[in-house]
């Protein structure tokens, strides 16, 4: 019984523990998760802000200067070929580029042409994949180029291919969620083990009043039922007429009853753990104590006019726990004087 509540104990505390290290796990990869993201995406917001920023200026200074021949490389600074942009008059015409791959193109014009970028803002932009390729991420902002009166002609859409970027971050997530998981259950077994350390303590208090109560109900027997015997034979006694002792007998008898309910209640809950209740043995005279328990089972016996004999027995020395066999022999002696019929013989 102990060691089920003891063990239920461990396990309640380590499942709480589980607990406790799973929402703290989720929430610091969430955390990292959304500290990565907002370092990447701010980064290449900068980036982007800055080449949109180029690149309108270099289309304001073309428009002025129109007998000059742009050229892209000093517009387009970055030597990543995962940048590029858009040139767009207020009529939709193409005006000049630096074309993205053929294979996120049509997607990128698609999402110019419906209006989805805001100009002076960075929006992120997912194209779904397909069978054969897979999902993609863009990054794309916008900025207008004004004319001499300060009137928008023409908007610029810079953009950057940030896929690799975001399946990267996801890699590093899902690497953190497995060292996680590990991580987890390396705490859950070294929970487990310190809150079965935690129970040793409590475990050993547990059985040392179990233990207590055990011998107490053992020791207390004894005396009760010498006690009760003495009081049923003061009960009988015709020398006894006051009505005050007789009542105060009653009492003592009645009080005896309760208090050997009360100690079979305690023997029985001590007893509910096998191993609350350890033997220790030693060796002992068996005739001696059974001889002491027949002079303590006396007054009762006389009570019926039982002939209890229990005199001149051989020695007999054994190897035993001596409290639980003086149990056991005051349990058979008493049971003995109590089923036997009045002036009957007990040996």
């Amino acid at each position: 019984m102990a060691q089920n509540i003891f063990g239920s104990s461990s396990r309640k505390l380590t499942l709480l523990y589980s607990i406790v290290m799973i929402i703290f796990l989720v929430v610091l990869i969430f955390a990292m998760h959304k500290t990565m993201e907002w370092s990447i995406t701010s980064e290449q917001a900068r980036e982007l802000m800055d080449t949109a920023s180029n690149v309108a200026e270099a289309q304001e200074y073309f428009n002025q200067h129109p007998e000059i021949v742009l050229d892209d490389t000093i517009a387009y600074k970055s030597t990543n070929d995962r940048l590029f942009f858009y040139v767009f008059d207020n009529e939709g015409r193409l005006l000049n580029f630096a074309r993205a791959s053929f294979r996120i193109e049509p997607f990128i014009l698609d999402t110019i042409a419906q209006e989805k970028v805001e100009p002076g803002g960075v929006t992120v932009f997912s194209k779904p994949g397909s069978e054969n390729t897979r999902k993609a991420r863009i990054m794309l902002t916008a900025q207008q180029v004004r004319d001499d009166e300060g009137h928008a002609t023409q908007t610029v859409y810079v953009g950057k291919d940030v896929t690799a970027m975001y399946n990267g971050m996801e890699k590093a997530t899902y690497a953190l969620a497995f060292l996680g998981a590990i991580a987890l259950v390396i705490a859950t077994i070294v929970g487990h083990i310190l809150s079965g350390k935690a129970m040793i303590p409590l475990r050993q208090a547990y059985e040392k009043q179990r233990q207590f109560a055990a011998d107490a109900s053992h020791e207390l027997r004894t005396p009760l039922a010498v006690v009760m015997a003495s009081a049923e034979l003061l009960q009988n006694d015709p020398s006894i007429q006051s009505p005050f002792l007789r009542q105060v007998i009653d009492d003592v008898r009645d009080e005896v009853k309760k208090m050997t309910k009360l100690v079979s209640d305690l023997l029985v809950v001590a007893r509910s753990d096998n191993k609350a209740l350890k033997l220790k043995p030693q060796k002992f005279n068996l005739s001696a104590l059974i001889e002491q328990t027949a002079r303590l089972m006396q007054p009762l016996a006389e009570q019926k006019k039982i002939d209890l004999q229990a005199e001149n027995l051989p020695k007999v020395e054994i190897q035993a726990d001596e409290q639980k066999i003086r149990q056991l022999v005051l349990i058979l002696v008493d049971n003995a004087v109590k089923y036997t019929p009045d002036g009957g013989r007990v040996s």
